[in-house]
C-alpha cells in the first residue's frame, strides 16, 4: 500500500497497491475484482500501531450530507465502498492554533482510497453519486456521549460543499457554529 501524509497533522491518505506476483492488495480480472481493506502487519510495518475494534457501514442516497462528527479518543479508517463521496476531515482541537482547517478527499468505489483519521477531528461526507455505501472501523466502540458535532455549514470552516440543499440528519441541521454534544 502506498501511504501519503496530507496537508493536516495526523491524517493519512491510503492507497492500495494492485497486485503483482502474489504482492499487493487490488486484483481484478475478467472474473472481478478482490480488495483488501485492512490487514494489521501492514498497517504495523507501516508504524501504524492502531488496534480497530468496531467496523460500522453506512448507506445514504445522493446529496446527503453526514457530518461533521468526531470525538477525542477514536482514530477511525474510512472508505467508499460503493459510490463517489466528497469526505471532509476538519480538526476540531478548539485550543490548537489549527483549529478549523480541513482538507477534502474525493473517495470511490474505483480508486479504493481510504482515509485515516486521529482523534479530535471531525469528519463529514456527502454521497455524490445515487447511492454510497460508506465504510469506517474505529479504535473504540461508539459512544453517542462522547461525540461532538459541528454544523456542516460553519462559517469558521468556510467548507465548500458542492451542494446547495444536503439532506440532513436533525442532528445535523443546527447551523449555530457551536459545538454540540448529541
Amino acid at each position: 500500500m502506498k501511504i501519503e501524509k496530507t496537508k493536516l497533522e495526523g491524517i493519512l491518505l491510503i492507497k492500495p497497491e494492485p497486485f503483482q506476483d502474489g504482492k499487493g492488495e487490488f486484483f481484478e480480472d475478467t472474473r472481478g475484482s478482490f480488495l483488501e481493506t485492512y490487514h494489521e502487519l501492514k498497517f504495523k510495518e507501516q508504524e501504524i500501531d492502531i488496534h480497530f475494534v468496531e467496523d460500522d457501514i453506512s448507506v445514504s442516497k445522493k446529496d446527503v450530507l453526514r457530518g461533521l462528527h468526531g470525538d477525542r479518543e477514536t482514530w477511525k479508517l474510512v472508505s467508499c465502498l460503493y459510490g463517489k463521496i466528497f469526505f471532509v476531515v476538519v480538526n476540531c482541537d478548539e485550543a490548537s492554533s489549527a483549529f478549523g482547517t480541513w482538507e477534502s478527499f474525493d473517495l470511490n468505489d474505483m480508486s479504493h482510497w481510504r482515509v485515516l483519521v486521529p482523534p479530535g477531528y471531525g469528519n463529514g461526507y456527502l454521497a455524490l453519486s445515487e447511492k454510497i455505501i460508506f465504510q469506517y472501523k474505529q479504535s473504540a466502540y461508539y459512544n453517542r456521549k462522547n461525540q461532538f458535532s459541528f454544523a456542516w455549514n460553519d462559517p469558521r470552516f468556510n467548507i465548500p460543499w458542492p451542494v446547495q440543499n444536503p439532506i440532513l440528519s436533525e442532528r445535523d441541521k443546527d447551523a449555530s457554529g457551536e459545538a454540540k454534544t448529541k
